[in-house]
Formats: C-alpha cells, sequence, structure tokens
C-alpha cells in the first residue's frame, strides 16, 4: 500500500501554479504546502499587529480559490501549514470559500503552538508541533487541514500516521516519514533547484517534487512525468543536507537517524530512501521567538577608478560624526573593480555601511542627511547606488525550549469537535553518536590546484544565528579524499568569515557527506541582515568555489 503526498510550495511566494501544476500532473492522495520559516512568523506578526485577524498566508487562500474545485474532485487531501499565527481564522476563510464554491468540503486545523503570552515583548512565539494533529484531523475526515507552527516535516508524518495507522512509538516508520518530509518541504529543492551541479539537467522550470510513501517507512522520491527539473541521489543529497545539523534530526515525534539513511537510484526521476532508523524524540520542544530589535538602515558608496582604498578612508571619516551615537556601524568594502576596465561599472567597487539602533532617528534622518549632504564635498566620482530612507525594523529570532507538556496541541474538527493531541510519553537526551569510521585515505599522487566544486558539492542555509554547509562527494574516491581533507581548521582557512567562530564537522558515510554548523555567523537570524548573505543561502558556493590542491585522479 502506498501513499503518494506531493509538495507545492517550499515558502510564503513560491511558485503560485504549483497547486494547479500538482493537481492535474499525476496522481496524488495527499498535496502538502510550507508557507513558514523564521522569517515569515515575524511578517505575519507584523501583519497581525495592522489586523487581528490576519497572521495567516493570503496565497494559499488565492490558490484554493482556483484549485479547492479540483482537489475535491479528484479525491486529494490537501495539508499546508499555511495557517501560521492564526490558523483557526484561515480554517473560517476556507469553510467560507467552499460554501461559496458549493463544495462539502471539511475543513479542520490545528492548534496549541502559540506561546507568545508567556513570552512578553515577543512579537510572535511558536512551538514546532509534530505532526499528530495533522493526523488526527485526517482520521476524522478532514479534506483540508491547516495548521500554525509544525515542523516542515510534520506535513508529511501526520498523513502517513494516518494512512497507516502508526503509533507514537513506530519511531523508524516515522522518522523515514521525517526523512521524506525533509527532502520535499522546499519543492524545487529536490528536483534541481538551486543545485550545485543544475547543468546536469533542465531546471528552467522545475517540477514540484512528490514521494510515494510505504507502509514500513521506505519512501521514493520523484516528481510528476513530464515535469521540469531531474531527480537524482545528488538533488536529494543536497536536500537532506539542508539546514540539519548532526547524525541525530531531531523532532517532537522522533528523532531521525540521518547517518542511517541509504539513498539508491530506482529509476529515472526516482530515488529511494531506506534503511532509516528512528529514536524517541527529545524532552523538548523548540520555540521559534520573533521580536523587533530595533532600526536599520544602510547605503552602498560607489568608488569608481584610481585610490579605492582612499576614496573609502576619505568617505569613513566624513560620516563618522553622524554614526557616533549609533548602536552598530558596519563597514564593508567590496572589491568588484578591475583595472582599465571597458565599462565604468566594471571599475567601480562598493563600500557598504550599515546602521541599526533602537532609535529610528539615528539610523533614520542623521544618516541619509549626513550621506547626501557629502554629494558635492566628497571623492571624486561621488554617487550612491540609492539614497538612504528613513530606517526600517528589523527582527531578532532566537529559539528556547519547552517540555511537551507546555504546549496545548490539539485537533480541531469540521464539526467543531476539539481532540486533545497527547504529548510524547517516551523521550530520549539528544547526543551526537559517536564518530564514524573514516574511509581509507587515497594513496599519494600528484595533485593539481583546482576548485573544490570540480569533485564535491554543497548546500547551505540558516538556523537563526547559525549555519550550516553539508558538503558531499559524487564517488567513493571523492569521499575518502574529501573524508580526509575538508577539516574544521581546513574549512577556516578557506572561508575566513568563519575562523573566530565556533564550527563543528558532523560525517555522513552513508551520504559520503560532511555537515559543517558554523554558530554565530548570521548574528541575531536572518531579520536581522546580519551579513551580506543574510541567510547563508549561498556560502556552500562559496566554499566550492575556494582552490585547493586535489589529487588529479579525481579530476
Amino acid at each position: 500500500m502506498t501513499l503518494r503526498i506531493g509538495n507545492a510550495s517550499g515558502f510564503y511566494g513560491d511558485r503560485f501554479d504549483a497547486m494547479r501544476e500538482m493537481l492535474t500532473g499525476g496522481e496524488l492522495d495527499v498535496l502538502t504546502g510550507d508557507y513558514l520559516a523564521e522569517l515569515t512568523m515575524l511578517i505575519l506578526g507584523r501583519d497581525r499587529l495592522k489586523d487581528p485577524g490576519a497572521g495567516y498566508a493570503r496565497t494559499f487562500l488565492r490558490q484554493l480559490e482556483e484549485c479547492l474545485g479540483l482537489a475535491h474532485e479528484r479525491g486529494v487531501r490537501i495539508v499546508a501549514n499555511a495557517g501560521g499565527l492564526n490558523p483557526s481564522g484561515l480554517a473560517d476563510r476556507i469553510r467560507e470559500l467552499a460554501d461559496q464554491l458549493g463544495l462539502p468540503v471539511r475543513v479542520a486545523h490545528v492548534e496549541g503552538d502559540d506561546l507568545t503570552p508567556l513570552h512578553p515583548g515577543s512579537l510572535a512565539a511558536h512551538a514546532y508541533l509534530g505532526g499528530f494533529g495533522i493526523a488526527a484531523c485526517l482520521r476524522e475526515g478532514a479534506d483540508v487541514v491547516v495548521t500554525g507552527r509544525v515542523t516542515d516535516a510534520a506535513l508529511v508524518t501526520g498523513p502517513a500516521a494516518a494512512h497507516f495507522g502508526w503509533g507514537p512509538t513506530d519511531y523508524d516508520r516515522l522518522a523515514g516519514a521525517v526523512v521524506a518530509g525533509h527532502v520535499l518541504e522546499c519543492g524545487t529543492q529536490a528536483t534541481g533547484g538551486n543545485y550545485a551541479f543544475f547543468q546536469q539537467g533542465d531546471v528552467r522550470r522545475p517540477g514540484f517534487p512528490l514521494t510515494e510513501l510505504h507502509e514500513d517507512g521506505t519512501a521514493v522520491i520523484t516528481k510528476h512525468p513530464g515535469s521540469g527539473g531531474f531527480v537524482d541521489v545528488g538533488t536529494v543529497t543536497a536536500q537532506l543536507l539542508y539546514e540539519t545539523q548532526g547524525a541525530r534530526y531531531a523532532g517532537p515525534d522522533v528523532t531521525a537517524r540521518l547517518d542511517t539513511v541509504r539513498l539508491t537510484q530506482d529509476g529515472p526521476d526516482r530515488v529511494r530512501i531506506s534503511g532509516v532508523r528512528g529514536e524517541a524524540p527529545p524532552p523538548t520542544l523548540k520555540v521559534g521567538l520573533n521580536r523587533l530589535g530595533g532600526f536599520r538602515n544602510e547605503v552602498a558608496f560607489v568608488l569608481t577608478g584610481l585610490d579605492i582604498e582612499a576614496k573609502a578612508a576619505l568617505v569613513r571619516d566624513q560620516m563618522e560624526p553622524a554614526l557616533a551615537k549609533a548602536a552598530e556601524v558596519r563597514w564593508g568594502l567590496v572589491r568588484t573593480d578591475r583595472p582599465d576596465a571597458g565599462t565604468e561599472e566594471a571599475a567601480s567597487a562598493l563600500l557598504r555601511l550599515v546602521v541599526r539602533d533602537a532609535n529610528q532617528e539615528i539610523v533614520g534622518r542623521a544618516l541619509s542627511g549626513a550621506a547626501v549632504e557629502l554629494a558635492l564635498a566628497s571623492y571624486p566620482g561621488f554617487h550612491v547606488l540609492a539614497p538612504p530612507g528613513k530606517g526600517s525594523p528589523y527582527g531578532v529570532f532566537e529559539d528556547v525550549y519547552v517540555p511537551h507538556g507546555a504546549v496545548d496541541h490539539v485537533a480541531v474538527l469540521h464539526d467543531g469537535r476539539r481532540l486533545p493531541v497527547a504529548p510524547a510519553q517516551e523521550t530520549a537526551v539528544l547526543d551526537d553518536p559517536p564518530a564514524p569510521p573514516l574511509p581509507e585515505p587515497l594513496p599519494e599522487g600528484p595533485t593539481r590546484r583546482a576548485p573544490l566544486g570540480l569533485i564535491a558539492g554543497a548546500r547551505s542555509g540558516d538556523k537563526g544565528g547559525n549555519a550550516n554547509i553539508g558538503v558531499w562527494a559524487r564517488t567513493d574516491e571523492a569521499w575518502r579524499w574529501l573524508a580526509h581533507t575538508l577539516t574544521v581548521d581546513r574549512l577556516r582557512e578557506l572561508l575566513p568569515e568563519t575562523a573566530e567562530l565556533p564550527v563543528t564537522r558532523h560525517d555522513l558515510p552513508h551520504l559520503r557527506a560532511l555537515n559543517f554548523v558554523v554558530e554565530g555567523i548570521l548574528g541575531e537570524g536572518v531579520a536581522a541582515q546580519h551579513r551580506f548573505d543574510p541567510q547563508a543561502k549561498a556560502l556552500g558556493e562559496w566554499l566550492r568555489s575556494r582552490h585547493l590542491d586535489i589529487p588529479e585522479a579525481l579530476l
């Protein structure tokens, strides 16, 4: 017995037509949508400040206006976390929509994640719930289930538990569903999107992924026939490494052992996931706290031609009096200029100034006035990419942990009944397992200076203020070299931004992969925009571009 679960959204703002594409492209039993991220919760929190009836992903409701009838006609159930901060409000809007369309659709929702009243000063504080609230809704006949903050993988574990009758201690089965859900959650990242070796296929419009999930927890990742992109062991490996940490991938229902995952090519655009082992979840639930951190502003000065360093020093000295009161000032000189350039743009560098403070006036009028007043009184060729504005609020994300029993996890059914969802009864403290043995190193031989990316893929992402960089080899021989070469010290050499930060390496031999966690590189999270790439999306590509002495036998 196979359960076919597809995905139609990897973030709030993903391809609008994906829901229709997935419903018309092939067979499905369940269609999921992931609309929430750390930054999204902050955005929805600000929406709710303006309108208490807001706080959910409006795009999802617009998609249903086009597709709810189609899903009902085809017998496809829809499960999405688009409820955000207001799942009950979204459920009511969907019921109204169903009535307008004359569809006998049963709509349920999951609540209990909202802990904002317990965290004064936060704009939104939400616990990451598991999939058993979703399962309860589906078992009671719901056609559409919307949730607030659940784990991304819960959108798959919930339907799987309902369909196969899994219980809370079916850890291996649940872990298999978690791994499949993690592959699906970011949509087209599993089908060639954002993929290190994107030139292997046509990724101009990759199709969204689906999983064929089996009762024993094994799964196949694939896509609808004829849709764009491609699915292979590499695309699935890349997504497995995305935004993870060690070998134990913890969630509220189960801790999945990523070091047990086996991937095999099961045919064109088909990758089988097997061997996944699960353990009891940790004794606490993660709670994401979002709050407003203050105000920020920025300006990019364009420096052209000769004497770039001197021009940068001059404008910094001129701006210094206006920045004296700011809580945080960050300068960055980006040398995009080239000597004897054929265009003005190619002859120019950017000097980027970012200012933060709790007082909007300090980052607004004081900064913009000082920058504009230099227009005729600074370095030759003075201009900026855009004049600074009045300053905008920025957010801060942090996570805290609470016992499972601290939340009232409830499935609210289409008829108004409220079914409590019991917290995990068995838990286990989350420790790193012993480091696995490394493969035999490659024999000595001639090497050539070349980019790491010629033989290794990478994908990176954010978790709060930390970033992870997953790196994998494409062959056994490349893995033998990578496992011994890319140490923490070598990573720090290649990525100097990490030199003074805590870095942990986790080895995943079955995936021929290493996963590095860099603590604090993103400051207070993506909404704080601490660095040039605030979500560390391209950190892995920077690493792949760095040169090492690579054995010629691998090149």
